[in-house]
């Protein structure tokens, strides 16, 4: 059975490339452009992943992190930021994040990360 993977961006343009990276691996996708929607989707959608902006209106990666823990406890959070530093990494990984990526590193280190996580944590 395929991975899926919930992406959550307000950038339609980088949901579309996350999309296009992870489906030609064979995972199955979801897309939110914000939080709350994500909040909705996960609990729908139930994904083995999460990959969540950082910066989105409506509701924020941060204040979107501890209601999808809530919903799915076991589902790794990679928080996707341009913002990425370790003062964001301490508020996401405190938020419940399971680890943070800058999205400069997306194109080569991205799935790789992504599949760590998924082994780590079992899913």
């Amino acid at each position: 059975m395929p991975y899926s993977v919930l992406l959550v961006d307000d950038n339609r343009l980088i949901r579309k490339l996350l999309r296009r990276m992870f489906e030609a691996i064979g995972y199955v996708c979801s897309e939110s452009e914000n939080g709350e929607q994500a909040v909705a989707e996960a609990g729908q959608f139930k994904p083995d992943l999460i990959v969540l902006d950082y910066s989105m209106p409506v509701m924020n990666g941060l204040q979107a992190a501890p209601l999808l823990k809530k919903i799915l406890p076991h589902t790794p959070i990679l928080m996707f930021t341009m913002f990425a530093s370790k003062i964001v990494a301490e508020e996401a990984l405190a938020a419940g994040v399971t680890a943070v990526f800058s999205k400069e590193q997306a194109g080569t280190h991205l799935i790789p990360k992504a599949e760590s996580l998924l082994r780590f944590t079992g899913t």
